[in-house]
This record gives C-alpha cells, sequence and structure tokens, in this order.
C-alpha cells in the first residue's frame, strides 16, 4: 500500500504500468476510488506509467475537517504529483478530477502536457442543488442519496447489471464528511476564466446517458478551449470508464496519437 504524506493530507495511490514509462494521472469522480480506472487500464498500451490516487476523503485517503475549497483539492494533487517529481503528464480527469485538472493546468503547466475532460464542466451545477445534497447527506447518510447517485452515475442497462451492486457499497462506504467537503468545493468552483485561457491539448470525453454532466454542458467547457474536440459516448453514463472501457479506451489510445504523446 503507498501512501503520499503531504502538508494536510495523507492520498493513498497506486502506480501501474512502466515505471520508467511516461506518466498518464487519473483522477477519481465524487464518491469513487482509484479502483474507477481498474477497467480501463488493461486496454491502454503498458509502456506508459499509470498513476492514480484517492482524494481526500475517498477511498483510503484521509479525511481532512471539511468544508473543501477546489484550491484545496489542486494542492493536495500539485503537492502529490511534486513528490512523486512528475512533469509533463496526461493527465485524465472525471468529474471533480476534471475540475482539478482545469486549474492544475491553470497554476502549474510543468505538470501537464495534455489532458482529457470526461463527463466534467468548469461550472458544475447550481449551488443550491449541491447544498441540498450536503444537507440530505448530513441528515440521512450515504445511503439516503445512494439511489439518486447512481441513476446520473450509469445508464438504466447498467443499473442493471450485478457490477452496479458493487459501485452501490463503494458509495455508501464513502466517508460523508469527505463526499461532503467535496461537494463544498464544487458548488464555490467557477473556473471558465481561469479554463478558457488554457492553452495545451485537451480532449473532452461525454456519456449520451450522463444526467450529472450532460453532453451539452460537457461541450461547453471544452469550447472554451482553442482546438479542444468533445466526444460522446452512446450509452454511456456519468463515468463511461465503467460502463464503456473498450470506447473510453479507443479515444484515449486516438488522443495520445494525434499528441504524439506516446513517442
Amino acid at each position: 500500500m503507498n501512501i503520499a504524506s503531504l502538508q494536510k493530507v495523507h492520498l493513498h495511490w497506486r502506480e501501474d504500468g512502466n515505471p520508467d514509462g511516461r506518466p498518464i494521472v487519473f483522477a477519481n469522480s465524487l464518491g469513487t476510488d482509484f479502483r474507477l480506472w481498474d477497467k480501463l487500464l488493461p486496454l491502454l498500451p503498458q509502456h506508459f506509467r499509470f498513476i492514480r490516487f484517492d482524494k481526500r476523503g475517498h477511498g483510503l485517503s484521509s479525511t481532512p475537517e471539511g468544508p473543501y475549497q477546489i484550491t484545496d483539492l489542486v494542492t493536495d494533487t500539485e503537492q502529490f504529483l511534486d513528490l512523486l517529481q512528475i512533469k509533463d503528464s496526461l493527465f485524465v480527469g472525471i468529474s471533480i478530477g476534471g475540475m482539478i485538472g482545469q486549474v492544475l493546468a491553470s497554476r502549474r503547466p510543468d505538470l501537464i502536457s495534455a489532458m482529457v475532460l470526461s463527463n466534467t464542466t468548469a461550472k458544475m451545477g447550481d449551488s443550491t442543488i449541491w447544498q441540498q445534497r450536503i444537507a440530505a447527506i448530513e441528515s440521512g447518510g450515504m445511503s439516503s442519496m445512494a439511489d439518486m447517485i447512481l441513476s446520473r452515475w450509469f445508464s438504466s442497462e447498467f443499473l442493471d447489471s450485478s457490477e452496479a451492486v458493487g459501485w452501490r457499497n463503494l458509495l455508501e462506504h464513502t466517508s460523508a464528511g469527505g463526499y461532503t467537503g467535496c461537494c463544498h468545493a464544487i458548488a464555490e468552483a467557477d473556473l471558465r476564466q481561469s479554463t478558457a485561457a488554457l492553452r495545451l491539448p485537451v480532449m473532452g470525453i461525454a456519456g449520451s446517458e450522463d444526467a450529472a454532466s450532460p453532453p451539452e454542458s460537457v461541450r461547453a467547457t471544452i469550447n472554451l478551449i482553442p482546438d479542444a474536440q468533445c466526444h460522446v459516448i452512446t450509452g454511456a453514463g456519468h463515468l463511461p470508464c465503467v460502463d464503456k472501457p473498450a470506447d473510453y479506451a479507443a479515444l484515449l489510445g486516438s488522443f495520445i496519437d494525434k499528441t504524439s504523446y506516446g513517442q
């Protein structure tokens, strides 16, 4: 087990692939841990160095007292990558992980040379909606919101599968304080100005059945960045690396080839 001891948090992380390869860093969505990418990694070229981590309040990472700001999550990631001496990575961020990537690319362009913004936006919903979710979880716990959250994560077809049971269990075992702390960060974040100033290769990925970050919302964010393109995976929900991993891997592989990141 790998634990990175940073200034304000202990982050659980894992490394796969070639330790001498070019780094691809994966940042998870709200309510998940780094197992989110388990089905994707075997489908990618294995000469890369794959780095995954559980953000604060998730998985086996520690849970500092909240609420959090998006800058807290970005600082954690920045310190983590500096600790591992990572430079010029391909950063793949999904949902809140994509928001972290947007800020980190603006703050520390030396850490990220190309980026995938998956099922994410620069402004994710109205603050009132997040405050309502926070209140519901503080009142009834994670299980009280599981049905609603899962319906936003996955298509109805995937929700009928046995695998969906595991994702429910993962969600319900997520720290309520860690989850709501990150909800506060999302509620207050408006990244449109800094994201529009980004100048690096970016690909957007959306799911046609994503109720949390609908394709039109993802596309609006990607359109802020010059020369960035957005692709929609048909039949996928908010976590297409889970319900459509082969399609996701094909898009990521094509992006790597187009940016010459694999050379």
